[in-house]
């Protein structure tokens, strides 16, 4: 799902191959931002997307990892933050994914999907982007079916930030 989220984020932010050579060009201009404050954005974009929800639940822990943009160069990386909230009713369900169509659009996001996964189970899911803060989302709306706990789940993707090296990401997750 991760790379399904960031094929949209880059294609969403019209990527474009340039020349000859192996390295592609952004059509933005990176910030500059390490790895450490980077994650630390990604994290306060999902909790006011979890407050867009409006929905109370338990709350997956892992925090947002880092990946190089290597394509680009190789000082370049994105943040990913994939979670989710969970223990829900499929009324809550409903409600967080209504309460996000009125609300990504009062805050500066772009719906850019809105309607039924592509799976047996249809689950509702919402593509969006932010150009201003540089994100993505998609979240999927899933009802009770069995063994899948019923939930809202978020997949948040940056653009890519330039580091201050390229060794500042070394290690990097």
């Amino acid at each position: 799902m991760r790379a399904l989220v960031l094929a949209v984020v880059m294609v969403s932010m019209s990527v474009l191959s340039m020349g000859c050579s192996n390295v592609k060009e952004l059509n933005y201009t990176p910030v500059r931002m390490d790895p450490d404050p980077a994650r630390k954005k990604a994290k306060a974009v999902s909790s006011r997307l979890l407050e867009m929800s409006g929905v109370q639940g338990k709350v997956t822990e892992p925090g947002p990892s880092v990946s190089r943009c290597s394509e680009y160069g190789d000082d370049l990386f994105s943040t990913s933050h994939p979670w989710s909230v969970y223990g829900l009713t499929d009324d809550q369900v409903e409600t967080g994914m209504a309460n996000l169509r009125k609300a990504l659009n009062e805050n500066g996001w772009k719906i850019t999907k809105d309607g039924k996964a592509n799976s047996n189970a249809q689950s509702p899911e919402i593509y969006a982007e932010n150009k201003t803060e540089q994100f993505a989302v998609q979240v999927t709306g899933l009802k009770d079916r069995g063994p899948v706990e019923t939930m809202l789940n978020f997949s948040v993707v940056s653009a890519c930030y330039r580091a201050a090296s390229a060794s500042a990401l070394d290690g990097e997750y």
